[in-house]
C-alpha cells in the first residue's frame, strides 16, 4: 500500500473545523458592495435603478455561526449528493456526482488547525481555478447551509436539490433544449420535511473565490462581499406564494483566507411552508408529475408604502401551485437519490420532459454511464449503488456511492411516499463514523446514502489471463 495514498485517505476522514464568518460587519460590507455594483452599472447605463435584492439581510445566530467541524470527504459527499442531476456534463454519474473526486488531495489541516487548501489545492492550472472556486465553494457553502437548516429543524429530514433541475419543470423556455436562459436564480433549494407534515423551503446561493484577505486587517476580501451581494440578487428572483416569504441562505467561500478556508454566510428571513402531501391521489408524490407554464415576466408583485406596488420578473410559485411544487421537490429528490446510486432508465419515471426525462430513457455513451451494479454491506446495512475506479498517485482507488437496498427498492417501484416514511423511520440507525472496516473515508447520510473510498482490493486489480 502506498504510504502517500494512505495519508491522503487518512486526511479525507479526519475532522477539521472550518471558519464561519457571519457578523453585522459582513452585512454592512455586503451592502456597500451592492451599492458599488449599482453605481458601476449606472455608469455603464445598464440600469438606472438599484438592483432588486433580498431585504432584511442579517448574520447567522447562535450555533449556526460556530465553526463547522467536518471531514473533507463529508464535504465532497454533500457536493456529490446535491449535484447528481446537474446538466453540465450530462454524463450520468461520471460527469456529475463524481466530479468532486478531483479534490481528494486538495484539502487538509492548515497551520492553525483549521481546514485549508494543500499545496496541490493552491496551485491548480489557471483554467482550473474558476472550476475549483465554483465547485469547492459550493461544497463548503452547502455544508454550512445544510447544518443551518438541521439546527433549526432537528427532527426533520433535509433534501438538497439543484434549483435549475426544479425550476425547469415550471419555467423552461421553449427551444430545442429546455433551459432557463440567463434568468438569475438561486443555486439550490433545501427542503426540511417530515412525512405527512408541511415542509419548509430555503433558497441557497453558494460561491467561492481564490482572493486573499487583507493581511494588515485580516478582513475578508472584497470578492466575498460582491459574491454575497450578487447572491442576494439571485435569491430575490425566487418566491413562494408571494413576495419576500422565502428564507434564504447566502454563502461565499474564501479558499485562501488567512486563518484557513472561511465561509462568509448571511441569511434573509421568511416562513415558506408547503402543504403536507396526500399519501394517495393526485396530490401525492407517487402520482406522475405534470408540467406547468408559469409566468416569469412581471410575476412578482412588490408592495410599496402608500403607493401602488410594482411588479418584477421572477420565479414565483403561486399559492394554488404550492402542492404541485411540493410534489415536484419530492419526485425530483427521488430521481436524485436513484442517480446517486447509479440507476439508469429508472430515473426517468420521476422527471418531466423539460427536466430531462428523455435523457434518462436513452442509453449513454461508452465511458460516461454510471450503472447500479455494486453491492456492499457496511455495518448492518446493505447498500446498492455504483462505483468509480481511478488512480491516485499511481494506485488504483475505488469510490462507491449508494443507498440502503430497502430504500432503493421502494424508489425503483415508484413508491416515493413509502420511501419517505421508511427513510424517516431509519434516520437514526445509520453509522456516524468517518470510516468503516475495509474502507478508508466514508460519508454516511441520515437519508440512507453512503459514499466511500478505498484502495482497490488486490483481487480486483489488473486481471491476468
Amino acid at each position: 500500500m502506498s504510504a502517500s495514498v494512505k495519508e491522503v485517505l487518512d486526511r479525507l476522514s479526519t475532522k477539521n473545523p472550518v471558519r464561519i464568518n457571519s457578523t453585522a460587519a459582513l452585512v454592512a460590507d455586503t451592502n456597500k458592495a451592492a451599492a458599488a455594483i449599482d453605481r458601476q452599472r449606472a455608469r455603464k447605463q445598464d440600469q438606472k435603478e438599484p438592483s432588486a435584492r433580498k431585504p432584511g439581510l442579517g448574520a447567522l445566530q447562535g450555533a449556526d455561526r460556530q465553526d463547522l467541524v467536518i471531514t473533507p470527504w463529508d464535504l465532497l459527499g454533500s457536493f456529490a449528493r446535491a449535484t447528481t442531476l446537474a446538466r453540465q456534463g450530462r454524463g450520468r454519474g461520471l460527469a456529475e456526482h463524481w466530479q468532486g473526486l478531483k479534490y481528494c488531495q486538495a484539502l487538509a489541516t492548515g497551520p492553525g488547525g483549521h481546514m485549508a487548501l494543500t499545496d496541490e489545492g493552491q496551485s491548480p492550472e489557471l483554467s482550473y481555478r474558476a472550476m475549483q472556486a465554483r465547485e469547492l465553494g459550493r461544497a463548503f457553502g452547502l455544508a454550512v447551509a445544510e447544518r443551518t437548516v438541521r439546527n433549526r429543524f432537528p427532527d426533520h429530514m433535509i433534501s438538497t436539490l439543484e434549483a435549475e433541475a426544479i425550476l425547469l419543470a415550471g419555467f423552461a423556455r421553449s427551444g430545442p433544449r429546455p433551459s432557463l436562459g440567463a434568468r438569475p436564480r438561486p443555486d439550490f433549494f433545501i427542503e426540511a420535511w417530515r412525512p405527512g407534515e408541511p415542509s419548509r423551503i430555503f433558497a441557497v446561493t453558494v460561491n467561492g473565490n481564490h482572493q486573499k484577505a487583507n493581511k494588515r486587517t485580516a478582513k475578508a476580501d472584497r470578492s466575498a462581499f460582491k459574491q454575497l451581494a450578487r447572491g442576494s440578487e439571485r435569491a430575490e428572483h425566487f418566491h413562494l406564494a408571494e413576495w419576500n416569504t422565502t428564507p434564504c441562505l447566502l454563502m461565499s467561500t474564501e479558499l485562501l483566507a488567512l486563518g484557513g478556508i472561511t465561509v462568509n454566510a448571511l441569511q434573509a428571513p421568511g416562513e415558506a411552508v408547503l402543504p403536507a402531501s396526500s399519501v394517495i391521489g393526485r396530490g401525492g408524490a407517487d402520482a406522475v408529475l405534470s408540467e406547468r407554464n408559469l409566468v416569469y415576466a412581471g410575476a412578482v408583485k412588490v408592495p410599496a408604502d402608500g403607493r401602488k406596488g410594482r411588479t418584477r420578473d421572477g420565479f414565483l410559485i403561486p399559492r394554488k401551485e404550492l402542492g404541485w411544487f411540493g410534489q415536484l421537490l419530492a419526485r425530483t429528490g427521488a430521481a436524485s437519490q436513484l442517480a446517486f446510486a447509479g440507476a439508469g432508465t429508472e430515473i426517468a419515471q420521476y422527471l418531466t420532459g423539460k427536466q430531462g426525462h428523455k435523457h434518462y430513457e436513452q442509453q449513454t455513451f461508452a465511458g460516461t454511464s454510471s450503472v447500479r451494479d455494486a453491492r456492499h454491506t457496511i455495518g448492518a446495512t446493505v447498500y446498492v449503488g455504483t462505483d468509480q475506479v481511478f488512480r491516485l498517485n499511481r494506485v488504483r482507488v475505488e469510490a462507491f456511492s449508494g443507498i440502503a437496498e430497502e430504500l432503493y427498492d421502494l424508489l425503483l417501484k415508484g413508491q416515493v411516499e413509502a420511501y419517505r416514511a421508511r427513510a424517516y423511520a431509519l434516520r437514526d440507525t445509520y453509522p456516524i463514523s468517518t470510516t468503516a472496516p475495509l474502507w478508508g473515508p466514508v460519508s454516511f447520510g441520515v437519508d440512507g446514502t453512503v459514499m466511500a473510498l478505498r484502495i482497490l482490493p488486490k483481487q480486483r486489480e489488473d486481471e491476468k489471463p
